[in-house]
């Protein structure tokens, strides 16, 4: 199976949450060798930014990204981020090469929004480094930087760009790991399967906001894609990897 995990950024920001999730990979990859994981890291950002007095500021989700911030971006998600966790996994016995969605051009885009800075869209992606690397029994980790043709450098939304990944790669099932135990509705139960258009109705209600309602597009757009499932599930449950690949209920299943 063509497996595409995204892990959120406040599960990266602990050592000893980045060395669980690097041995669940670990244990992972040994008997599922094709394996891509793409990480944010709005939360050691939103530190980084504060430090330097850099006002965060964001749009449905999305994060205005001025030169300062761009700046950021790339010594946050592309330098830290991406390489503590990379060591993490180096160290949990696994070969993982850490990227960007620069180098290649694995992930191209276009400008969101003049109004919010250098946020890209994603609207290309090249999958051949990925098919190059997993080919080899090499992980590739990938961080949310993307650009374009004309050497543009944009802030990318991490559920956009593992979306993005994951329908190129033709994934088979994508997995959000993150800091909520699966999508919400009205009543605040926790929805075990969502369908495409029920997706749809609790966006159009407003029942999902910032940070989700960016996931459900991201979902929705992936399964449009191909990818078969969509899975949100709170990464610091225990032995979450295995428990979901093994075909336990956690989260919130997204399907057609």
């Amino acid at each position: 199976m063509k497996l595409l995990v995204k892990l959120g950024g406040t599960l990266l920001d602990d050592a000893g949450s980045r060395a669980g999730l690097a041995k669940q990979m670990a244990g992972l990859a040994r008997v599922n060798p094709k394996l891509v994981v793409v990480h944010g890291g709005g939360k050691q950002m939103t530190r980084y930014l504060e430090e330097r007095q850099v006002a965060s500021e964001f749009v449905e989700g999305l994060r205005v990204s001025s030169p300062a911030v761009i700046d950021a971006v790339l010594k946050v998600f592309a330098g830290t981020v991406n390489h503590e966790l990379v060591a993490a996994l180096v160290a949990a016995g696994m070969d993982a090469v850490g990227l960007t969605g620069i180098d290649c051009a694995l992930t191209e885009c276009e400008l969101v929004n003049p109004a919010l800075g250098q946020v890209g869209r994603p609207v290309r992606a090249n999958p051949r480094i990925l098919e190059t690397l997993t080919a080899g029994h090499f992980v590739p980790v990938v961080a949310c930087v993307g650009g374009d043709r004309q050497g543009r450098v944009y802030n990318v939304n991490a559920d956009q760009m593992a979306t993005s990944l994951a329908a190129a790669w033709q994934a088979e099932r994508l997995l959000f790991l993150t800091d909520v135990d699966g999508v919400r509705g009205a009543d605040g139960g926790r929805i075990a399967v969502l369908r495409q258009a029920e997706a749809g109705e609790l966006i159009a209600a407003g029942v999902a906001t910032g940070g989700m309602l960016a996931k459900l597009r991201a979902a929705s757009f992936a399964l449009s894609q191909g990818v078969k499932e969509v899975r949100i599930v709170h990464g610091a449950t225990p032995d979450v990897v295995g428990r979901v690949q093994s075909g336990e209920a956690l989260g919130t299943a997204f399907v057609l």
